[in-house]
């Protein structure tokens, strides 16, 4: 099989607002009886590349035991001639599959000759077709290619005399390799360090890891709806994803047995690190960390406001944290900002003026002219 995105797009608009957007022409051909496929997708980035790679073998009802390929930069992730290197959830789908990836030489168009060509064909028999039409959404597009792609599969060939669906049910189908059972889950990968309390941070949230990790730099995979956290290979940790909001996510088996600090470190001794500076300091230190479900989920933010004395002064830290204790904003954030801006040197906030004693208007409505 091989697989290409065409030059050309079809404009999309969305209803609500009027704007436009132009959806990718995904492109797949067989080789032996030119079966094609194709599909709109918003974008060429990975998840519309991963499920475009996968409608089309579902729509041939098998797997090939190649997939010839462009260097697009969401599937290669090193276009070298010798030794390409494939993105890791991209790989993660050939082997779900089954099959092997071959990406072409760049600006080499003839090692994939046969999607070129379909995706020619595409352009004319079908992209011009649906130049008139307006489309406002993704799968009324789709559905429109689809149809016209069934034409196109069922009309006979000149030089050929019968038409691709016929030569693929007699040729590729039966050399194809059954489907897997289940579909292939989209699933993206990340490198994160595991940190002083035993969490690290993915898309803004917090997943603990045991606490023997910590310092180490471990593999996440994430999909819709888990994430997998692996240590040389291993997996250690499994988390349901949170939301957008963040926040943390704390197995308690991944803490030491008993609350046991990790590396001398305990609430105690950031205190009395922080108690250094001055008062208000450790106060603060002591909020952020009581504040937490696990005080361990406050290291971090302890050691942020901590080491902003080697950027400010001891003084100015202090009194950074006096006001931040003050205004009720307790946070490595808040107080990072304030010295930033200035505002621990800004005098604190006016008493309030209170109204002047209201009298009778003992001389009458009628003193005044």
């Amino acid at each position: 099989m091989q697989t290409d995105y065409a030059g050309q797009t079809v404009p999309i608009v969305d209803p609500a607002t009027g704007a436009e957007y132009r959806a990718q022409i995904f492109v797949a051909v067989l080789g032996a009886s030119n079966y094609t496929f194709a599909w709109a997708s918003l974008s060429q980035k990975l998840p519309d590349w991963i499920e475009a790679q996968a409608r089309a073998l579902k729509f041939f009802h098998g797997v090939p035991k190649a997939i010839v390929c462009d260097n697009l930069r969401a599937a290669v992730a090193k276009p070298l001639w010798f030794e390409p290197s494939l993105t890791r959830t991209f790989s993660d789908m050939a082997t779900h599959y089954d099959t092997t990836v071959l990406p072409t030489r760049p600006a080499k168009p003839r090692d994939k000759g046969k999607v070129e060509g379909a995706v020619l064909i595409v352009e004319r028999w079908i992209l011009a077709r649906l130049r008139n039409r307006q489309f406002f959404s993704i799968e009324a597009l789709n559905v429109a290619i689809a149809e016209l792609v069934d034409d196109l599969n069922a009309r006979t060939m000149r030089r050929v005399g019968r038409s691709r669906r016929e030569l693929f049910e007699e040729i590729e189908r039966p050399a194809l390799q059954p489907l897997p059972d289940a579909p292939f889950e989209y699933a993206e990968w990340k490198r994160a360090k595991v940190h002083p309390d035993y969490h690290i941070e993915v898309l803004h949230s917090f997943y603990s890891v045991p606490h023997r990790l910590i310092g180490r730099q471990v593999d996440v995979r994430l999909t819709h709806r888990t994430l997998e956290i692996f240590y040389n290979h291993e997996r250690v940790a499994v988390h349901h994803r949170r939301g957008p909001r963040g926040g943390h996510t704390t197995i308690r088996e991944h803490m030491p047995k008993a609350h046991q600090r990790y590396g001398g470190m305990t609430p105690e001794s950031l205190i009395e690190r922080a108690a250094r500076t001055g008062y208000h300091t450790a106060a603060l230190v002591e909020r952020l960390m009581r504040d937490r479900p696990h005080p361990e989920q406050g290291y971090r933010s302890a050691l942020g406001v901590l080491n902003l004395r080697r950027q400010f002064t001891p003084d100015r830290l202090e009194a950074a944290c006096e006001r931040a204790l003050t205004t009720g904003t307790i946070s490595y954030g808040s107080v990072r900002s304030i010295l930033i801006t200035g505002l621990d040197r800004a005098p604190g906030p006016p008493e309030p003026v209170t109204a002047p004693p209201r009298h009778d208007n003992i001389r009458g409505p009628g003193y005044y002219q």
